[in-house]
């Protein structure tokens, strides 16, 4: 624990500590000089009581809609594949990514707005993007905002967020949000088949995601006889899904399938982190494409892959990289027009040092996974912000 501790104070001398602002979902006056990205959510989370949140982690008992638009500062002030986030409220239009309008809807509004987007649409088609683990839903917004500006797709953006508290220390309770979630993105789906203005839907699911995407789109192939045509592109970004699951499920949906692309990256350490969760299993988005069995079994399948091993872009863990490299995310637009940190969540220095600390894969979550990071969590901002809400929950305190 000193030494934990000694290397935390160590990190934390070099690296500014500084939590992002909450509430940024709060609606301001847009800018003449930035772009907006306008988008509908779906979601199983909880309504906040903070109307600057909109939703938090928990549980919903039925899907909830929102319509959303999000204001993106001019280029010459942001890279592109970075959320600008604001310092401060308000956010500045001309240099933070800002809410432009953020209203709550029901099912009936939502298929109106999609169905009169769609028609305007120039390929009359959808995306529907599914965040992964760590993930809070004004991360998920942001973040779904970069890519659909970044790419230059022309898809009407659909977000799916499911129940994530935003923390490494709850691994166990977002995956089990997503099985949760798993039968309102059938629904999801099944709506999006029905519909006659819409042509062409694509799916890009980032890291625990994934899971959740596949999980929905097996459902709907069984209970329909395989998938509907106009399911043409499936984007799995660094997959923390297992290989020999994710085998089934391919066999599952029969041999009507979408186009698959692949994203994998040999030194995502979030996904080491879950293969040793999950038994030393491997984890799909790690996989070396080249090696037997995965080439032959990917060729077999026409997965095609996009090895993203030395690119060198995103977050410390590696586990970001295609929504924050440049040349990747527009290389995602362009497969789009042609027939696709997403973990930007509060995560800090101390969640990152029990996630990687020897045993932590099963105490992470208990108390004795929190009594590792109590001397982290009293110089990291956004990690005492995580670990206060897990001694809450556990009727727990650091001694």
């Amino acid at each position: 624990m000193a030494e934990l501790a000694a290397a935390a104070l160590v990190a934390a001398s070099l690296t500014a500590c500084a939590s992002r602002p909450a509430g940024v979902l709060q609606p301001v006056a847009a800018s003449p000089s930035s772009d907006r990205v306008e988008m509908l959510v779906t979601t199983m989370r909880n309504r906040s009581v903070n109307p600057g949140e909109m939703f938090n982690g928990e549980r919903a008992l039925a899907p909830a809609f929102a319509e959303i638009t999000v204001s993106i500062p001019p280029k010459d002030v942001r890279k592109v594949g970075e959320v600008a986030w604001p310092r401060e409220l308000p956010p500045d239009p001309t240099t933070d990514f800002a809410t432009l309008k953020a209203e709550q809807v029901d099912q009936r509004t939502a298929e109106k707005w999609l169905n009169k987007k769609a028609s305007k649409s120039p390929d009359r088609s959808v995306m529907v993007f599914i965040h992964g683990f760590n993930n809070q839903f004004d991360d998920a917004v942001f973040r779904f905002a970069q890519i659909v500006h970044d790419s230059n797709m022309h898809s009407v953006p659909v977000l799916a967020t499911w129940p994530s508290r935003g923390s490494l220390l709850a691994y166990g309770y977002d995956r089990e949000s997503t099985n949760y979630t798993r039968n309102a993105v059938e629904n999801l789906f099944q709506y999006l088949a029905r519909d006659a203005e819409i042509k062409e839907v694509s799916i890009l699911a980032h890291s625990m995601g994934n899971w959740l995407a596949l999980e929905s789109l097996r459902q709907m192939a069984i209970r329909n006889g395989g998938l509907p045509a106009k399911f043409k592109n499936v984007m799995l970004a660094a997959p923390d899904v297992d290989v020999d699951v994710f085998r089934s499920q391919i066999a599952d949906m029969g041999t009507q399938r979408p186009r698959f692309t692949l994203f994998v990256s040999r030194d995502d350490r979030a996904l080491a982190f879950s293969r040793r969760v999950w038994g030393d299993v491997s984890r799909l988005g790690a996989i070396d494409p080249e090696q037997s069995p995965y080439k032959e079994e990917l060729a077999a399948n026409n997965i095609a892959v996009v090895d993203l091993t030395k690119i060198r872009a995103g977050d410390e863990l590696h586990h970001s990289k295609f929504a924050e490299s440049p040349e990747i995310v527009q290389l995602i637009g362009a497969r789009l027009s042609t027939g696709q940190t997403l973990t930007d969540s509060r995560h800090g220095l101390g969640d990152t040092i029990v996630s990687a600390a020897a045993g932590a894969a099963h105490t992470a979550g208990t108390a004795a996974g929190l009594v590792i990071s109590a001397p982290v969590a009293i110089i990291d901002p956004n990690t005492r912000q995580n670990y206060g809400k897990h001694v809450e929950a556990l009727d727990v305190s650091p001694k």
